[in-house]
């Protein structure tokens, strides 16, 4: 994921919600094609929550020629979110009072300082114009806030969210996030990665993989089938045992802890006006995709989102695979996108 990773010490200071300030951190972005010379054919993706900036990785089936993101067409740039361990400023990078990681005492964040803190590389590099801005899950919520904060912003495509964080995800977040802080090694916040693979976050993705998926997709996949020569294992067991010691070998569970409370801060009213007036203000053209058999972001989400916006539209794919469908069902995902950009390409042109 380092492949085309650029990074680079930004020249303005990046102040948090809370009042943090940063006077110069470090942002981590990979792009594709070229930028044209009035700065505004981009395409911004948004990363998820244990996302990163490499897109093309994790997002693979729209990219290509003739695709969402085509490199001939369109200069396509990813941002690592501040907060995440992928090289933008986090938890594991260094405060320069104490010369030590910040660890716990990096502050909180909200989806609207991941947005603010996009900007400034956006404004680094002398974009112009956006011509749209896509995400899923977490990625969406940046999306929507970008619609709403960045006169850049040209088009949207919002998946698998809705217009605020429900009691339903915040409580699967703060479950997850307990089985971190409830293990020995968590030790107040302050373990050593080099320790090994921490249990606690294991733990929590194994929580999050469930609310990822569907009954009928884990039935069909496992069934009650157990594990070969592990009589005493089902396979459902193994799959989850292996899914939580993946992402904690690859991710942390500061920025996991991070992330998922910057995502409860999803609220497009919040220190605003009613949901109503603040999406009717948003008067570009946005295309909200629900996935039938979402549980953990259920449909009646992106149908009342579409709804609330001024030129909002509903799209819907159809799959098994749950919330992981925005990370699966790539060909139906095309199809909906190019169909999307396509009429807002004919509507400039009359």
């Amino acid at each position: 994921m380092n492949e085309g990773i650029t990074k680079v010490i930004l020249d303005n200071p990046f102040i948090t919600e809370s009042g943090f300030i940063f006077k110069h951190p470090e942002a981590a972005y990979k792009t594709w094609g070229k930028l044209n010379k009035e700065k505004n054919n981009v395409i911004l993706i948004c990363h998820a929550l244990t996302g990163h900036a490499a897109a093309d990785e994790w997002f693979p089936g729209i990219f290509g020629k003739g695709n969402v993101c085509d490199p001939e067409k369109n200069f396509i740039i990813c941002i690592n979110v501040p907060g995440s361990p992928y090289g933008s400023v986090g938890p594991w990078s260094v405060n320069p009072e104490t010369g030590k990681p910040y660890l716990n005492d990096f502050p909180s964040l909200t989806v609207r300082d991941m947005v603010r803190f996009q900007q400034l590389v956006l404004d680094r590099l002398g974009i112009k114009g956006i011509e749209l801005v896509l995400g899923g899950s977490l990625g969406g919520m940046q999306a929507l806030e970008f619609s709403i904060m960045d006169p850049r912003i040209q088009s949207a495509v919002l998946m698998a969210m809705g217009k605020a964080h429900s009691a339903w995800a915040i409580g699967i977040s703060h479950a997850q996030r307990a089985a971190i802080k409830n293990d020995p090694k968590w030790n107040g916040g302050n373990y050593n990665r080099n320790d090994g693979p921490d249990g606690g976050l294991a733990a929590a993705r194994m929580m999050a993989m469930i609310t990822y998926r569907t009954p009928k997709n884990y039935e069909s996949r496992f069934g009650r089938n157990e594990q070969e020569n592990k009589k005493d294992l089902f396979q459902v067991e193994s799959y989850l045992n292996y899914q939580g010691k993946k992402l904690a070998e690859r991710f942390d569970a500061h920025s996991y802890i991070l992330l998922t409370e910057a995502m409860d801060t999803h609220d497009v009213s919040r220190e605003r006006k009613p949901f109503e007036e603040v999406l009717k203000q948003v008067k570009i053209p946005v295309n909200v995709i629900g996935v039938d058999s979402d549980h953990l972001y259920p449909v009646y989400e992106q149908k009342e989102l579409a709804k609330l916006l001024s030129n909002g539209e509903y799209s819907e794919v159809q799959s098994p695979y749950g919330h992981d469908a925005f990370l699966i069902e790539f060909k139906q995902l095309t199809k909906i996108i190019q169909t999307f950009t396509e009429k807002q390409h004919s509507y400039t042109l009359t």
